[in-house]
């Protein structure tokens, strides 16, 4: 495991290199710092005790955490299918910190409903352009329902944002006031809408 290289490169030797190897069925080898060998030679051995188990088989892609015991826990993290409210809410965070005006839909600027459209267009999904229109989008969700992506309408119909989980939502205030995470309370909601692809 590890590989080394020294040369020469003018009148000063090269630094050393060192690296172990991780060997991912179906994707390759890649070298990591020699810093984290142990867990290189760990992972190296537990692919390989399953790969020789009875009866067992390793794909192109073998799956993580599958029927047959094998887990690769804390490597890649937790994986979660994304939905398109998780990747409109990805695409407006981004936004933290853009100026707001009044009719516009980004990528600079953006009023409250310009921002959720752009966000879920990121995610693939045409949206009206008005909070009112917005309104009437997905399928209506109860307060205690909400989940991070979800729509949210607020003042009376005259504005929305990108529920944001934790009791926050992420939006385009008002004038003067840039994109960002505002409190958001039962009382406040109009409606909230839940976008499927």
């Amino acid at each position: 495991m590890g590989a080394m290289a020294a040369t020469t490169t003018g009148a000063f030797p090269a630094i050393t290199a060192q690296a172990a190897t991780v060997e991912i069925p179906g994707l390759g080898n890649f070298d990591v710092p020699d810093a984290f060998a142990p867990q290189v030679q760990q992972f190296n051995e537990a692919v390989k005790d399953f790969q020789e188990g009875p009866g067992l088989t390793v794909g192109a892609n073998p799956s993580i955490g599958n029927e047959n015991g094998f887990s690769l826990p804390g490597l890649l993290g937790q994986q979660k299918q994304q939905g398109v409210g998780d990747i409109a809410l990805e695409a407006a965070a981004t936004k933290v910190g853009a100026q707001y005006s009044w009719g516009a839909s980004g990528p600079f600027s953006f009023d409250c409903s310009g921002l959720v459209q752009w966000a879920y267009k990121q995610a693939g999904i045409e949206l009206p352009r008005t909070s009112f229109e917005q309104s009437h989008v997905g399928a209506p969700v109860a307060f205690e329902n909400l989940i991070p992506g979800d729509i949210v309408i607020t003042n009376g119909g005259g504005h929305v944002g990108i529920y944001a989980g934790d009791g926050k939502l992420l939006n385009a205030v008002q004038s003067g006031t840039p994109v960002s995470y505002t409190n958001l309370k039962a009382d406040q909601v109009v409606t909230a809408r839940r976008v499927m692809a």
